[in-house]
């Protein structure tokens, strides 16, 4: 069943999610109040409606309240954003996600019922930092207050090895879940086949274990 999600808000992030959402298949409403923005993309998506974001009755006109997912897309205003997160969850949407552009608002969003709070420039930086503070680390993402996924060569005492032999799991707490070819696409990892020093693996680790890979 095709999922369907309205973005409000169509800045570069708004712009880029709408392109998405609609080359992955989904059902997607776009809203802004730059008529010139919206029809830019009214050929990309199912529904293209410029509307004042901040005007109750103008997000209610939306049809928003039929939508699997509201996404709201203008960190750089903090009244209209808590006005449609919440107008969102009034009409029962399912699940609301809100871009913020620093953490007050973030907590803001947070409480006025937003599912989801997306601060763009704060998970680019952390992402970053964790990165270059390990020469090992070719990438790094955030699963919340426990997880993360890391991306990383083989250490070299287990190039030639297979995940069976190596036991990592048991001895070092972390999962290889799958690894990247040379066109960087990821697949399944065989469990049985040896590692090469030119692969990247992908592993799901507990944060307080991630010292364990550097």
């Amino acid at each position: 069943m095709k999922k369907s999600v309205a973005i409000l808000g169509l800045g570069t992030f708004g712009k880029y999610l709408a392109e998405e959402f609609f080359e992955s298949g989904a059902d997607v409403l776009i809203a802004d109040n730059n008529e010139e923005t919206v029809a830019q993309l009214s050929d990309k998506v199912e529904y293209a409606m410029t509307a004042d974001l901040t005007d109750p009755e103008a997000i209610k006109g939306l049809g928003i309240e039929h939508m699997d997912m509201v996404i709201v897309s203008m960190s750089q205003s903090l009244e209209p954003s808590i006005m449609c997160v919440m107008l969102a969850k009034e009409l029962g949407v399912p699940y609301v996600i809100a871009k913020a552009s620093n953490s007050r608002m973030a907590d803001i969003l947070k409480k006025i019922g937003a599912d989801e709070v997306i601060n763009i420039e704060e998970d680019a930086a952390f992402r970053t930092v964790r990165r270059l503070m390990s020469d090992d680390f070719l990438d790094y993402f955030d699963l919340g207050s426990e997880l993360c996924v890391v991306e990383i060569h083989p250490k070299p005492d287990w190039v030639g090895q297979t995940l069976r032999q190596l036991h990592l799991r048991e001895r070092l707490n972390i999962n290889v879940v799958a690894r990247k070819d040379e066109e960087l696409r990821s697949e399944l990892i065989d469990p049985n086949e040896p590692l090469r020093a030119q692969d990247r693996l992908i592993v799901v680790a507990e944060k307080a274990d991630i010292s364990k890979l550097g």
